[in-house]
């Protein structure tokens, strides 16, 4: 029988730093079946937080909370100080979150650049900054191309750099190894870490690949029947105990 940690969980940030992103208490619901029993998490400015467990487990569903497509039942969701709960989701992403859902959700009739320019309504700017394009060169050189004529991997840089182009303070991923080729998936491992590092955003993403998790990651929180039941830090863990949660 495997030991669980208990749901309440200590911050990760260091005395004296506020966190980037913090949960608290958080429950929600699909009709009258709860789907997440009172998660406790907080991320520290810069960290990357990878969010596991197997299908069913509530990794999309708190996705979806902290986004606002899903409204919370009760608990609070807080970016930098403030409280989302409350808002609508694109009042979020004024406040400093980003998402990436699952199956990426690409514009696949518009173009490359089309596509990117819908993520900076809340910037007040109309250019696609150079630097998103540095970042991920392959959308230059196919800014007129439509966005549903990409390869899986490009349509993933495609739709975090949309993510991106909102200037978020936190960046949520759901599954971005989804549909990626083998080959691909390590590259978008280092892109993350160089958005982290250039960017000085924190990222949050929920993934079942262990190897792609083992990456990136900082810290780890496993997910079970939505609860957290397990947290690590990256130096700490036990690959063999999270693969355990993550087996069918």
């Amino acid at each position: 029988m495997l030991q669980t940690a208990p749901t309440t969980l200590p911050p990760p940030v260091m005395p004296g730093e506020a966190p980037i992103l913090a949960i608290e208490d958080l429950h929600a619901a699909y009709g009258q079946s709860e789907v997440l029993h009172g998660l406790n998490f907080t991320v520290a400015p810069g960290e990357i937080v990878a969010v596991m467990g197997r299908n069913g487990m509530g990794k999309t569903t708190l996705m979806k909370t902290m986004m606002g497509i899903v409204p919370a039942k009760s608990g609070s969701i807080r970016v930098n100080g403030t409280e989302l709960t409350g808002l609508k989701s694109h009042a979020r992403v004024a406040q400093g979150l980003a998402y990436v859902p699952q199956g990426r959700m690409i514009f696949s009739t518009m173009t490359v650049q089309e596509n990117i320019e819908t993520g900076l309504t809340v910037t007040g700017t109309r250019k696609v900054p150079q630097d998103l394009y540095d970042m991920f060169p392959v959308l230059l050189e196919m800014k007129g191309r439509r966005g549903g004529n990409l390869s899986g991997g490009q349509q993933q840089q495609l739709a975090i750099a949309r993510a991106l182009a909102s200037k978020p303070k936190v960046l949520l991923l759901d599954e971005p190894t989804e549909g990626i080729q083998p080959s691909i998936i390590r590259e978008m491992g280092r892109t993350l870490r160089k958005i982290r590092d250039d960017r000085g955003l924190s990222i949050v993403f929920s993934e079942q690949v262990l190897s792609f998790a083992l990456d990136v990651a900082d810290r780890f929180l496993v997910m079970e029947n939505g609860e957290i039941v397990h947290e690590s830090l990256r130096a700490d863990i036990d690959e063999a105990r999270v693969a355990r949660f993550l087996s069918v």
